[in-house]
């Protein structure tokens, strides 16, 4: 037992709807073990700012040493396993339309077997080109070599030979127009949303629930801590991702 109570009027917002959107953040992926940016444990990179390393300005700077460092990153992420949040929500998408927008840039929705339909802030593991643009198929360099070096340098595109980026959005980088299109038609298309360990800051991804807010589509956060959300949302599950969502997902179960 999980010991966590969700409300009967959750339960029945979930239950009703037909189509779901869920709208991730840091939390979401907090339980599966991956270091926040500034984990105090992460060997050769803790004398780095990381939001230093993840901008254009760095990567103009020293690719190698952006490179590395995001391949570093993926490393964590591939050691990481779906939380049973994850799995909660691709349960959940048994029975009815449940669309993921994260702002994560792992793939443990995925790994879980979630249909993500926007990486808002990009993806870890979709590398492109520089300069073209292309996405980049190829393995890259061993995400090894960031445990023991900090520079690794990046691949070159088949295309054009610039060198290959980390494909997430960094500092000062516009969102992915196609992410935030869909987001928007998910967002809108919503009989409800939950919104999943998320502090409701970062924009304009934090502007999708409060238009939902206004909207009045039902919005149900589940955090356990409290946002800059939690004073609009329509219902709040104090509790983490790990066991709020399969609580919830075990009572919309029971109620049929």
């Amino acid at each position: 037992m999980s010991g966590i109570e969700i409300p009967d009027d959750v339960v029945e917002a979930v239950r009703r709807a037909e189509w779901i959107t869920v709208f991730t953040g840091a939390g979401m992926s907090a339980e599966s073990g991956i270091a926040t940016f500034r984990d105090a444990d992460t060997g050769l990179w803790e004398k780095f700012d990381p939001a230093q390393l993840a901008t254009p300005e760095a990567w103009q700077t020293d690719p190698a040493l952006v490179w590395g460092w995001y391949q570093w990153r993926a490393r964590l992420v591939r050691d990481a396993q779906p939380n049973a949040g994850h799995q909660a929500l691709a349960e959940l998408a048994r029975d009815r339309a449940v669309m993921v927008v994260t702002q994560n840039v792992d793939d443990l929705h995925e790994r879980a077997g979630s249909d993500v339909v926007s990486h808002l802030h990009g993806s870890l593991f979709a590398p492109r080109c520089s300069h073209c643009g292309r996405p980049y198929q190829g393995t890259g360099a061993d995400p090894q070599l960031a445990v023991h070096e900090m520079r690794v340098e990046p691949p070159t595109c088949p295309a054009c030979l610039s060198a290959i980026r980390p494909g997430v959005v960094w500092f000062g980088e516009a969102l992915p127009a196609d992410a935030w299109r869909t987001a928007e038609n998910v967002f809108a298309a919503s009989d409800v949303v939950l919104v999943v360990g998320t502090s409701g800051i970062v924009y304009p991804a934090a502007g999708l629930p409060m238009r939902a807010i206004e909207s009045g589509i039902p919005v149900v956060e589940v955090n356990p801590d409290e946002s800059a959300l939690s004073a609009v949302v329509t219902h709040r599950v104090a509790s983490s991702a790990g066991v709020g969502l399969p609580a919830l997902v075990t009572a919309v179960r029971a109620a049929g």
